[in-house]
């Protein structure tokens, strides 16, 4: 009897003893097994690798080509609500029947390889991919790069987005090896985008060291700058300017996505790119529901990012419901969040890794800061804003599991006032 997605995805969990190990071993034993090697998987694959911004930069890339006609394929993670959001197909979220079909393809060839949860749907989006063979496939690297399950697989141009200190249980603290580790999804003879002004040197050495066909660097062969309307005008690497509207995404991922694209020999069009631009919306960054806004920033630097786009818009009180993993910084995210936050609700989020919603209090507290109350989850958190609270402005953050279950509450809106 087959088995449906949720009892698969059970299974995945059970198939290695630990849930990263990271290197391509064994994920290339079953890959050429399964014929992915062998021939191109799309047209043209980019890979985006990076600490912080691959989601938005994923997601704009795969507008802007859909709005020019042509098909895709998108695979990122984590997800928010359900496992299909990981794949897309032109759009789409991908079937249940898709994936089960893909995983039991795979279980066929396996055989007594063990991998990991994220190398199996890796693979199954790859299957998937191969199959449909569109005209782009996106791929986001999940922890990394050279080691990353997504690097069985060559792309045709690279993009690093940002590098910053996370995962370090993984990684490391050593902000250059963790950049040459990111830069390894770049390919000699082709393209790459280097999408951040603070890159960390060994990216660019890297790449100058393979060499690439052609190093695009940000505020340098390309950049962007907001227009007096309140658009932003991508600055492109043969010194074009082409006015857009605002994605309400981080420009420098957007201006990263444009160049990756012109720079595999798609002819962009302003008509297509304004459509793409006014259409884009990616669930957990900046996203609104009424006055709660859900972003899931989980490191310093990406919460720094929350707090300019916040400050662009006052509020007369905005309270943090704040959710974290006992590795992430917390100190750091909490000072970046500190100018634009009057007052914390800290909630403790579910699973070994959790950080005790009181720890994130004693934080603050030492701070100086307001702690208006405590919760035990973030459904918790939003009765308690939802009872007592008479906030303007709400940010949901640190962690895409306290996202995942303020959105799921916020979209079925059962027990507001």
């Amino acid at each position: 009897m087959s088995r449906t997605l949720t009892q698969w995805l059970a299974h995945l969990e059970k198939l290695h003893p630990v849930a990263i190990d990271l290197g391509l071993e064994r994920i290339r034993i079953v890959a050429e097994r399964l014929n992915l090697l062998s021939v191109p998987i799309a047209q043209r694959v980019v890979t985006v690798a990076g600490t912080n911004g691959k989601g938005s930069t994923v997601a704009m890339v795969d507008a802007v080509a859909q709005a020019h006609g042509l098909s895709t394929a998108s695979y990122s993670s984590p997800h928010l609500l359900r496992y299909n959001e990981r794949l897309h197909l032109d759009g789409n979220e991908v079937s249940d029947e898709a994936l089960i079909d893909a995983f039991e393809r795979i279980e066929a060839v396996r055989q007594d390889t063990g991998l990991t949860y994220f190398e199996m749907g890796t693979l199954a989006a790859l299957v998937i991919i191969r199959d449909r063979a569109p005209d782009i496939a996106i791929l986001e690297v999940g922890l990394g790069g050279q080691l990353d399950a997504t690097n069985i697989i060559d792309a045709d141009v690279g993009i690093v987005t940002s590098v910053a200190l996370d995962h370090a249980d993984f990684l490391g603290t050593d902000i250059e090896r963790i950049g040459a580790e990111k830069a390894g999804i770049l390919r000699a003879g082709r393209p790459a985008v280097l999408g951040s002004r603070q890159l960390v040197a060994s990216v660019a050495a890297h790449a100058e060291s393979l060499p690439v066909s052609r190093c695009l660097t940000l505020g340098r062969e390309f950049d962007w700058q907001w227009e007096a309307s309140g658009r932003w005008q991508w600055q492109r690497p043969n010194g074009e300017g082409v006015s857009l509207p605002d994605p309400n995404l981080p420009l420098d991922n957007a201006a990263s996505a444009l160049t990756a694209l012109d720079a595999i020999g798609l002819s962009l069009n302003a008509e297509q790119l304004e459509k793409a631009f006014s259409g884009i919306r990616l669930s957990g960054r900046m996203q609104r529901i009424g006055r709660y806004c859900l972003d899931v920033a989980h490191n310093p630097h990406a919460a720094t990012y929350v707090a300019a786009q916040l400050a662009r818009r006052p509020a007369t009180r905005r309270v943090a419901l704040l959710g974290m993993l006992g590795d992430k910084d917390a100190e750091g995210v909490i000072e970046a969040l500190w100018p634009v936050v009057d007052d914390w609700l800290p909630v403790t989020l579910s699973g070994a890794r959790a950080r005790q919603a009181q720890t994130l209090a004693d934080i603050i507290g030492a701070r100086g800061g307001q702690v208006i109350a405590v919760a035990d989850s973030p459904n918790e958190g939003i009765d308690w804003l939802e009872q007592h609270s008479q906030h303007d402005d709400v940010l949901v953050c640190g962690s895409f599991f306290t996202v995942a279950e303020a959105l799921a509450r916020l979209e079925r809106g059962d027990g507001f006032a």
